[in-house]
């Protein structure tokens, strides 16, 4: 059980920093909690063999990184979620999407780099 809520842990530290991406261009939604349980649990479903792995993420991933809602990821990241997987490694995983992620961005208890 341990090992599935690390993952889980790991996974939401991917989502938070893939959905940082989108911070910049997108206004804070009304997003409802169940709302946010879907997006977080398809971008899991999406995303795992990128976190477990250290994978390219694949085109799926990719896509629930774009349209994941930050409001939904940040309240996950607790210093423990942050110290599991390599920041750095999540930040080339994420440009690998295509993507850029902002510097500086508080998000939970993790800030990207300078």
């Amino acid at each position: 059980m341990k090992v599935v809520g690390s993952l889980g842990v790991a996974l939401c530290l991917f989502l938070v920093v893939g959905v940082l991406v989108e911070v910049v261009q997108m206004a804070e939604g009304n997003t409802t909690p169940s709302q946010c349980k879907q997006e977080t649990d398809l971008l899991v479903s999406a995303c795992k063999s990128a976190v477990i792995i250290g994978l390219k993420p694949s085109a799926n991933c990719c896509q629930r990184v774009r349209v994941t809602h930050f409001e939904c990821a940040c309240p996950y990241v607790t210093p423990k979620v942050a110290n599991l997987i390599p920041l750095g490694r999540t930040i080339k995983q994420i440009e690998g999407c295509g993507r850029s992620v902002p510097r500086n961005f508080k998000c939970g208890s993790i800030t990207t780099p300078p």
